[in-house]
């Protein structure tokens, strides 16, 4: 595998993420970074912004050079900046079709994303819940969802799941394959020698000893109890409104939030700007930033790429 070598989609085009790409080709690079988009959107979108674009198109190149290469995929339609249009969702795909391609045939070290409009893609007939069940379903793997920042990681037990539906997947078998996989990725990709992971409850209170569910002591703590037994080094179901207090914090690498919105804003409000998202339990290194499309700054000038950067850096330091 060329472990220098990573791949980058920008998402939807109508969004922020051609316009990240190009901030981020202003800047010289360590590593070879290989840009699967269109780039007649990039020129388009380049002059937008008043900004110089010049690109070396990717072969496959044996030997790379250091810098930004650019894999051409035609959008289906012109690209308005802040217009979404379902006929350019084929578009999306494909980018990351290829991308995935890539890294599982040892092309690529790992993969970068930048953000896609879900609804855009529904709304074209290509079901997409998000990067990470697409590209787990594409490997063949169950993933787990981690965001990471400065101080603080936190995973998820289920992901992009309606709120009435979360009881019902919050499983044994979930919990137990979600937590191997994360200690076992904390261990192997993040060099973290006895992970300390911190299991929050799905209840109030962590269900109240009952009184306000039973799921965590019919079906969290049972797990926890049994992976304990195997070694790894867990603490709870711990209530969830006190699970990221600063001395709950200090004695633990990770935590495990049974929701999205259980743990997700708690980050994102510590450190939004250079929080990147990680899919773990993949055959290669996947990363992503962690904000959305922002339609409505696509083509102003004012994106701010600190999370993407975040995000390939970090890709680079899991895929060494």
């Amino acid at each position: 595998m060329k472990q220098k070598i990573i791949a980058l989609t920008p998402g939807e085009p109508a969004g922020i993420g051609p316009d990240l790409c190009l901030q981020l080709i202003q800047a010289p690079h360590e590593f070879a970074l290989v840009l699967i988009a269109d780039p007649t959107l990039l020129q388009q979108r380049a002059q937008q912004l008043g900004l110089p674009f010049t690109y070396t198109e990717w072969r496959g190149q044996q030997e790379p050079k250091n810098g930004v290469y650019l894999l051409p995929i035609a959008t289906d339609q012109p690209v308005t900046p802040g217009q979404l249009d379902p006929r350019n969702a084929r578009y999306v795909h494909q980018t990351l079709n290829r991308a995935v391609e890539g890294c599982l045939r040892g092309e690529f070290a790992a993969l970068v994303t930048g953000p896609v409009h879900k609804g855009v893609l529904n709304d074209a007939g290509i079901p997409f819940t998000g990067h990470t069940e697409f590209i787990g379903e594409r490997c063949g793997v169950e993933p787990v969802m981690m965001l990471t920042c400065p101080g603080l990681r936190v995973a998820l037990a289920t992901t992009h799941l309606p709120l009435a539906e979360v009881a019902r997947h919050v499983t044994r078998a979930r919990l137990h394959a979600v937590l191997t996989t994360l200690h076992h990725e904390l261990s192997n990709k993040f060099r973290i020698a006895k992970p300390r992971i911190s299991v929050c409850g799905l209840n109030p209170h962590a269900g109240e000893s009952g009184h306000l569910g039973r799921e965590e002591i019919e079906v969290i703590a049972p797990v926890i109890e049994q992976l304990a037994r195997a070694g790894m080094n867990l603490r709870g179901p711990l209530p969830a409104d006190t699970a990221f207090l600063p001395e709950q914090l200090n004695a633990t690498d990770a935590v495990l939030a049974m929701y999205h919105d259980q743990g997700l804003p708690v980050l994102k409000h510590h450190d939004f700007k250079n929080a990147v998202n990680v899919t773990l339990g993949l055959p290669f290194v996947r990363t992503s930033v962690d904000h959305g499309t922002a339609l409505e700054l696509a083509g102003t000038g004012r994106a701010d790429a600190t999370s993407l950067l975040a995000a390939i850096a970090l890709a680079h330091e899991l895929a060494g």
